[in-house]
């Protein structure tokens, strides 16, 4: 075999196919030996062969590397490397464990594969994870990613297995909880209105990464940053199967109008903290890839909550992050990322916050990645929170504080007129000092994966987490929701009509406030967690989607479609700049109003009743919104239309007291309002519209 063994490149890195062979690189500093494992199929205990890389011959600066002539698509591969085990020291070199390439673009786990083997001392070679080289010629047919600016996108945020997995979804078993799964369910995205899916992490995760009989069910648990997860292909033994799966799903999103926007976990690993496994990361070149703290025995720095934290600002883990992100785009076509607990990535190598992270800035000028939308969740589990501080003139962010200020608001909390005005005004006192911020770049959401969902944060007073297995003491404290006088289930008549109510006045202020809106998959119908707010480790019925839910509450279903077609149809949702802008040469577009017109809006703690006026003169409209958050009835007064000269009327297009189809209606079958002043029933909001 030696004439065809020859010394290879150091670029790329992973493993590279050409007409000839395959190049593998990979990079370590400061290992002594480097050996390439070959294997004949994924389940072979051994490998069939041991490439010995001779640092004289197969090594350029910090590079291993070395082409096999005769191999290519299919190769099952990984590697052992050699060198000093001194944790006390940050070097976890040992030559026992078989690793996983970084750059690995299928990752095998397969039955074989045991997260203990790689924490227990020894060999592990027959249970680890393992690389497998692809050459996949895919016909895209002209799909590219659909740049949609945020002034135009509802994003949805869903679990690819969760979605489709219940037995009630429709589809054949073998499909439930894959990407084809997720495509036979476009027809209700489409339906709903969403114009973007943003899928909980693809990319190659350790499902083993759980509490004991658990299993990391969200995915925050990486191992290939350049892998579709196989788990969520419907064939898993078939390398090519599992990335033209994912290809698969992505052109036909697209034909539906659908962007892709992947959640990424570049702050941490799968290898977790010092006692756990070693996979890939930590056996290649710990001291590179993870933060330490060199004042204590280089013990892993944790921002994250998860053990370890990459160190993204080393300039082969930058090079790393950026790789796969430009892999992502211009190989898999997906539209944008949610990065988890971005702020890790503003950390420097002691994890000192930095002004200007190189990690950040490389995103965010990269022309590979220009047309990307690129969120940041602004915060980590160390303390550091940068909503409205985050770097950059691209990045979105997750508006945590728009989240919080309107459960406590709509819930009635007393001292929230403020800030309940600030929100719908795209958090304007959050992010007044970015010049020519987008205030579309504010992702407002009321729920997410991570807490209650929406039909819980109204039948749940505290998180019931005991599934979990945790004692309860997982998952947040802080949930500002409340449970309309029972918690959990219930069958009392008052009770489901004011959850439903309240329910109704969540998405209302989701959909009508300046910002991009998010969603949280099975609010629209009520799925419920049954009081768990950390469901991460739950792969059962407790976090799937069940498609009963639609029928069952097909009222709420409705209501939420046609309220993100009103958002979507009406310019006043997509302007790009503040609605209140001091910048605008004409009037500002919002004005705020009390119970009464003459009135200016009442601060005062005791006050849970405000209305707006939202004009668009270019498209000669008024939107006037009256919400009452208070637990008795109010009478508002009603401004006179103003967008032209002569009288005009209001009509009455969504009232959240009213019962299905009453509550949200067509613009042109709205009940013109002719009284001066209405009432509005307790927790409940009218929206008018200039007829």
């Amino acid at each position: 075999m030696a004439e065809i063994i020859k010394p290879g490149n150091s670029f790329p890195l992973g493993a590279s196919v050409s007409e000839k062979g395959t190049n593998f690189c990979v990079f370590t500093k400061n290992a002594t030996k480097v050996e390439l494992l070959l294997f004949d199929d994924k389940d072979a205990p051994l490998p069939s062969q041991v490439i010995a890389l001779d640092p004289k011959v197969n090594k350029t600066f910090y590079y291993w590397h070395v082409f096999i002539e005769g191999i290519g698509h299919g190769q099952v591969y990984a590697y052992r490397v050699y060198g000093d085990y001194k944790p006390e020291e940050g070097m976890y070199f040992d030559g026992t464990k078989v690793l996983l390439d970084p750059y690995a673009k299928s990752v095998y786990m397969g039955s074989n594969y045991n997260r203990k083997a790689a924490m227990r001392p020894g060999d592990n070679c027959v249970h680890a994870p393992r690389g497998i080289v692809i050459e996949d010629h895919y016909d895209w047919e002209e799909d590219l990613p659909l740049c949609r600016p945020f002034s135009e996108t509802v994003i949805y945020e869903m679990h690819v297995g969760g979605f489709t997995k219940h037995e009630s979804s429709g589809v054949s078993k073998e499909k439930r909880g894959t990407y084809s799964g997720l495509v036979e369910k476009i027809p209700y995205l489409k339906e709903l209105g969403v114009t973007a899916v943003e899928l909980l992490p693809v990319h190659q995760f350790d499902i083993y990464d759980a509490p004991a009989g658990k299993i990391n069910y969200w995915g925050y648990s990486t191992i290939g940053f350049f892998a579709p997860h196989c788990g969520y292909a419907t064939n898993t033994d078939d390398p090519t199967a599992v990335v033209r799966e994912f290809k698969d799903m992505v052109k036909a999103l697209h034909r539906a109008g659908i962007e892709v926007i992947l959640d990424v976990v570049y702050n941490h690993s799968a290898e977790g903290p010092a006692e756990g496994p070693t996979l890939s990361f930590r056996g290649f070149e710990n001291e590179a890839y993870y933060m330490l703290d060199r004042e204590d025995n280089y013990a892993y720095r944790n921002y994250t909550g998860c053990g370890n934290t990459v160190n993204a600002n080393h300039s082969i883990v930058r090079r790393l992050i950026m790789d796969s992100l430009r892999y992502w785009v211009s190989e898999m076509h997906v539209d944008g990322f949610r990065f988890d607990l971005a702020s890790v990535l503003s950390r420097a190598e002691d994890g000192t916050p930095l002004d200007n992270p190189p990690i950040l800035w490389e995103i965010e000028s990269d022309p590979v990645l220009a047309g990307t939308k690129m969120i940041a969740e602004a915060w980590d589990a160390g303390g550091l929170y940068q909503v409205g501080s985050f770097i950059g003139d691209k990045w979105s962010e997750w508006n945590g504080m728009f989240r919080d200020i309107m459960r406590k608001f709509i819930k009635s909390d007393g001292g929230m007129l403020g800030a309940f005005k600030d929100s719908v005004e795209g958090s304007r006192n959050v992010y007044y000092h970015k010049d020519g911020w987008d205030p579309n770049r504010s992702i407002n959401f009321i729920t997410c994966h991570d807490g209650f969902t929406m039909n819980d944060l109204v039948s749940y007073n505290s998180k019931h987490n005991l599934a979990n297995g945790e004692n309860n003491q997982d998952g947040s404290n802080d949930n500002q929701s409340w449970n309309c006088g029972v918690e959990g289930p219930s069958f009392n008549h008052d009770v489901e009509l004011l959850r439903k109510k309240q329910i109704k006045n969540y998405f209302v202020m989701l959909l009508l406030a300046q910002g991009t809106p998010m969603l949280l998959m099975g609010d629209e119908v009520r799925r419920s967690q049954q009081g768990n707010n950390n469901a991460y480790c739950q792969d059962n019925h407790i976090s799937w989607f069940n498609w009963k839910d639609v029928e069952r509450n097909n009222d709420t279903f409705t209501f939420v479609k046609k309220l993100i077609k009103f958002n979507l149809s009406h310019k006043l949702f997509q302007k790009q700049e503040f609605w209140n802008s001091k910048l605008r040469a004409k009037k500002s577009i919002i004005s705020w109003h009390g119970v009464t017109d003459v009135d200016e809006p009442d601060f005062l703690d005791e006050s849970r009743a405000i209305s707006f006026m939202l004009t668009d003169p270019e498209e000669k409209e008024q939107l006037y919104v009256m919400v009452n958050a208070f637990w008795e009835p109010l009478m508002f007064e009603l401004p006179e239309p103003s967008i032209q000269t002569e009288r005009i009327k209001y009509g009455k297009v969504i009232d959240t007291s009213a019962s299905h189809p009453y509550d949200i209606v067509e613009e042109d079958q709205a009940k013109i309002i002719e009284e001066d002043r209405i009432i509005l029933a307790p927790r409940s909001i009218i929206v008018l519209k200039s007829m």
